[in-house]
């Protein structure tokens, strides 16, 4: 009873949460780049006015691989309030995600067309990582459980500080930033055409930002297992990787999805192999 509880008010804090997020995201960019900016709350603004325009799709297809996307992006978040399995909530979060790009997938247009391809591509990117960084989190604690994993008693970052790093790629790609915003662009300086939400508009795309800030809810939880032990030192460690996103937001141009691959797959594979190598010495 009690992880129902904790799962429903995930599933219900989470895009509230994310939401902010996104609000302050646009903001500190914009504070970057010596401008005003957006008010705090102006993401809830645009997904609201969105939900008011008038529902215009291409075919049935996306409008059912939208809302799949959504609830899959829910779910894996009540999951991980709810302190179930890593993997499980891994494989519900990669279903909604394969199920966007299926959408895009399904309308001629080329621009969706090659954002799908390039999302694909950004999928095969750092999922492979994630299982990697979640099987170093299981040499060290024994568990998958989200619940174990909390209940450990020493920070996780002192064990697998690199897997921390390759957990930053991941970030990066999910929260869609530079240099690995290829397949879309949250940024109007960045890209006119969104590629992979090229064909999507009004309440479906509303649907699709919602779903984002579950997700970026969701791999900050994941970054805060490595410091679970103290709130305060949790709270610290998520800003400040939060805060480096938007650096290297703000610093970095996009690259080609070809230099994407090489670059994490092989820094992100030398820093995990020699993170298991420590702690297989340790």
């Amino acid at each position: 009873m009690e992880g129902l509880v904790l799962a429903l008010l995930g599933i219900i804090l989470a895009p509230m949460a994310g939401g902010l997020l996104a609000g302050t995201d646009r903001r500190v960019t914009a504070w970057m780049q010596s401008r005003q900016g957006p008010p705090i709350l102006q993401a809830f603004y645009d997904v609201f006015k969105l939900f008011g325009k008038e529902r215009l799709m291409v075919n049935r297809w996306q409008v059912l691989c939208c809302w799949i996307y959504l609830i899959a992006a829910a779910l894996s978040v009540g999951l991980f309030f709810g302190k179930a399995d890593l993997l499980l909530i891994f494989f519900v979060q990669a279903a909604g995600a394969v199920f966007l790009v299926m959408g895009a997938l399904s309308v001629k247009s080329p621009y969706s067309q090659v954002g799908a391809q390039r999302e694909l591509v950004q999928i095969l990117t750092y999922e492979p990582l994630l299982i990697l960084v979640f099987a170093g989190i299981y040499l060290v604690v024994g568990s998958f459980n989200v619940g174990d994993i909390m209940a450990y008693d020493a920070p996780l970052l002192r064990k697998l500080p690199l897997m921390f790093i390759v957990l930053s790629y991941a970030l990066t790609i999910k929260l869609r930033k530079s240099p690995f915003d290829f397949s879309t662009s949250h940024h109007a300086h960045q890209e006119i055409v969104k590629g992979v939400l090229t064909e999507y508009s009004g309440p479906a795309l509303a649907i699709i930002e919602v779903a984002h800030w579950y997700e970026t809810i969701l791999i900050l939880a994941v970054c805060s297992l490595f410091w679970a032990t103290n709130w305060f030192w949790m709270i610290v460690l998520l800003a400040a990787t939060y805060f480096a996103e938007l650096v290297i937001d703000n610093t970095m141009a996009r690259m080609t999805w070809r230099w994407m691959l090489k670059y994490v797959w092989s820094i992100g594979l030398a820093l995990t192999f020699i993170n298991f190598i420590w702690l297989h010495a340790g």
